[in-house]
């Protein structure tokens, strides 16, 4: 068993068996549902189902990111017990958590000099990041050491692709992400935006899509371009989604029919209340390791 912590937030949106099957650990954001403060505990507070029928609604929601106090008692408890540790943290392109695990870590060292801490951007969000952070436990499982392992995850990270479609604009436009405009009118079309993470973890739109049945097409063609090894890809294959499980498993049967050395069947996860209070009902994400993200 490795002699350090492996640990990221809960926006890298798995579930809660998965992070402790994978002996990962993870500190919650937190976000208010019409002025009512919740963890974002992986839907253990308040259901997905719940979350997401309350924005469709018309709840309020906003987010708030784990500050630095939450870091410096989260990662006491572990150099207390006589632990190093690793923590990876959401993109510091859409979240300031980064800058806040590092102040904490900075202030620990003089405290702890004994104990190694390592603070990793991942560079990525929702269950991206969960793919990052499940394959950091692989390595780690095969016996790499945290120094080696920082190393690989600040070497590997962007290329792990992460890829977006929405068929509800409604929450994008609501955040400044569309305007307002483009977003009504894109609504009257059918318009189905594609995004994705760009080399710094920030969302980026790539193209306006006409219809469900073609954005489905078009993230998958993104895949094939861009899998390691392409159409020979045999990674392991992660999807997200808010309220809308059947177009994520129209992608995931896709994508399995389309790349049949996958390791295991596409892994399916809820889009985590943090990430969702952006996001809104409607979208779906697809991730897989693939070559280099450069813009």
């Amino acid at each position: 068993m490795a002699d350090f912590i492996l640990s990221c937030c809960s926006t890298a949106d798995l579930s809660k068996e998965h992070f402790e099957r994978r002996q990962i650990h993870y500190i919650c954001f937190h976000y208010t549902l019409d002025g009512v403060e919740y963890p974002d505990d992986l839907g253990q507070s308040v259901s997905f189902d719940r979350f997401y029928q309350a924005m469709a609604d018309g709840a309020q929601t906003s987010t708030s990111q784990v500050n630095v106090q939450e870091y410096l008692e989260y990662f006491t408890d572990f150099l207390e017990a006589g632990k190093d540790l690793l923590h990876v943290t959401l993109s510091s392109g859409i979240s300031g958590s980064y800058q806040s695990a590092c102040i904490a870590a900075e202030q620990l060292r003089e405290k702890y000099p004994e104990r190694r801490i390592d603070i990793v951007d991942s560079l990525g969000a929702s269950s991206g990041y969960g793919l990052f952070m499940d394959t950091l436990a692989d390595l780690r499982d095969s016996g790499m050491g945290q120094a080696e392992l920082a190393q690989w995850a600040e070497e590997n990270r962007l290329k792990l692709h992460h890829w977006f479609f929405s068929t509800d604009l409604t929450f994008y436009i609501k955040g400044g992400r569309v305007s307002k405009t483009s977003g009504t009118i894109g609504m009257l079309l059918g318009i189905c935006p594609l995004l994705n993470m760009d080399h710094l973890g920030r969302l980026i739109p790539r193209a306006k899509i006409r219809s469900k049945k073609r954005v489905i097409q078009e993230i998958v063609k993104r895949m094939e371009a861009h899998a390691q090894d392409g159409l020979d890809y045999s990674g392991k294959c992660y999807l997200c989604q808010s309220a809308c499980l059947e177009d994520a498993q129209a992608v995931a049967a896709a994508v399995e029919a389309r790349f049949p050395k996958l390791n295991g069947k596409c892994v399916i996860n809820p889009i985590g209340t943090t990430i969702g209070s952006h996001t809104g009902p409607g979208t779906v994400a697809l991730f897989f390791w693939g070559d280099p993200r450069v813009d």
